[in-house]
């Protein structure tokens, strides 16, 4: 059964940023809605209301909806024409084709809504009706158009002229289809009874694999029936093709079988489709409970290659670190919380998504020290697996032999024949030459033209005058 929820109307509401309390427009249609509810609650300020191929069997709960202009209930189960006189006053449109209206008379009750222009009844009981057109026209005269035909004003007169006569017509014709709807109700709900009686006896008589007991507690199957059930996968296939077609030919039989055109058959069509969707997905479970559990190893207890999950990978040694590299390429964005590994001295397993990855190793490594991390660019998951055994570099692990001194000396001086004599720089000292002082190296100092030297007079000279107010000289 299909509810009005608060879910429903946001989801329905993207178009005003999922908010609900201003929508002014909402579609409900093709949600398989049987009440209409809470609508007038959470909606105030709607203005148009599509609620059309549901299940709606009452015209309810829309009495707050001051504001609503357009209500369209085409494709219902309604019967009657109710509750849009009290508050629904600017309702101008209003849609209710192929519904299941008898009760012509409830037109009356629009007489209220004095902005109604529009009203669509065809498709229902009352529209075969004779005088239908002409009580409706002159019940409602505040209307415009009716199944998208224009009231003249010519047939307005007509038809309030008629009105006493079409008026008793009508109420005869609709005294005669309750009559006939009462008796369609009391057969669709025997064969109801029927029908429920008859599920209890097969519930009552059956077991829950669908086998027939007379006392469930005697015969039931025991555990080695069960088992032998899963490991006979083909004898569960065909038991499922076989209800499959079972399923398939009441299926035939239910729409071929005549039925009347009412709101119980289409409740029923309804409840069918519902079960036949539910036995779909049974079957489907079991198919999936049918399928084998995948084989990882052997019965000589021999590792086997798996790649369920379809994924590309690649195996290498890397003998420099003495390990096993495997990259498996995982989805990039999917959630390592899904991912599973567990290596084992002779092979690794990754189960992805449930999924079993796994791959036979070309050495032994050691589980304890693996590792395993995922890429973050490429979302790659690598697992490094360091392979067991020493690693043997150079001479390392060799004993050094005992030698003579001679021996020593000869090696020495060959080592030093061997070995290139470098001069030592001065690491002080740039180690690229210097440009500026690669041609010339030693500074010249300019030659100039020495003069004569100067005949100091002694103080013996007889013309030496000594003035201590002159300056020595330097």
């Amino acid at each position: 059964m299909g509810r009005i929820t608060e879910d429903l109307i946001r989801r329905n509401a993207e178009h005003n940023d999922c908010i609900i309390f201003s929508l002014e427009e909402l579609s409900l249609h093709q949600q398989e809605i049987e009440r209409l509810e809470h609508i007038d609650k959470w909606c105030r300020d709607l203005k148009i209301l599509y609620l059309q191929n549901n299940l709606i069997g009452k015209i309810e709960n829309v009495s707050k909806l001051k504001k609503l202009e357009y209500l369209n209930l085409a494709l219902n189960n309604i019967e009657k024409i109710e509750n849009l006189e009290a508050g629904c006053e600017g309702l101008t449109k209003l849609d209710l084709t192929v519904n299941f209206i008898g009760e012509l008379s409830s037109v009356k009750t629009l007489q209220h809504n004095i902005h109604l222009k529009e009203l669509f009844l065809m498709g229902n009981p009352c529209a075969d009706f004779d005088g239908y057109r002409q009580f409706v026209v002159a019940t409602l005269q505040q209307l415009k158009w009716l199944d998208g035909r224009e009231i003249e004003r010519s047939e307005r007169i007509q038809a309030l002229q008629d009105f006493p006569v079409v008026e008793q017509q009508i109420r005869e014709q609709e005294k005669a289809y309750c009559l006939k709807r009462a008796k369609d109700k009391e057969e669709t709900q025997r064969k109801l009874q029927e029908e429920e009686n008859e599920g209890e006896k097969e519930g009552r008589h059956t077991g829950f694999d669908g086998r027939w007991y007379t006392d469930i507690g005697a015969t039931l199957p025991s555990s080695e029936e069960s088992k032998d059930d899963v490991q006979a996968p083909e004898i569960q296939e065909g038991e499922c093709k076989k209800k499959k077609l079972d399923n398939g030919e009441d299926d035939l039989e239910f729409w071929n079988k005549p039925s009347l055109y009412t709101p119980e058959s289409r409740l029923e069509t309804l409840r069918h489709m519902e079960k036949q969707r539910k036995d779909q997905e049974k079957l489907s479970e079991k198919k999936k409970k049918v399928k084998p559990p995948r084989v990882l190893i052997s019965e000589n207890g021999r590792a086997l290659n798996v790649n369920e999950p379809k994924l590309d990978f690649s195996l290498r040694d890397d003998e420099k670190r003495n390990q096993i590299v495997l990259d498996l390429a995982v989805y990039r964005y999917m959630d390592t919380s899904l991912i599973d590994v567990d290596v084992q001295p002779t092979y690794v397993r990754v189960m992805v998504k449930g999924k079993p990855f796994q791959l036979v190793l070309p050495a032994e490594v050691k589980p304890d020290s693996s590792s395993a991390r995922r890429a973050q660019t490429t979302g790659h998951l690598v697992v490094y697996m360091p392979k067991v055994g020493e690693v043997i570099t150079g001479c390392q692990g060799m004993s050094k032999p005992v030698k003579s001194t001679a021996d020593s000396s000869r090696e020495q001086t060959d080592k030093r024949s061997q070995q290139m004599e470098r001069l030592e720089v001065d690491p002080s000292k740039r180690a690229f030459p210097d440009v500026a002082n690669i041609v010339q190296e030693k500074r010249h100092t300019p030659r100039r033209v020495q003069a004569e030297p100067k005949i100091m007079p002694s103080e013996e000279d007889p013309d030496f005058e000594d003035n201590p107010e002159v300056p020595p000289l330097i």
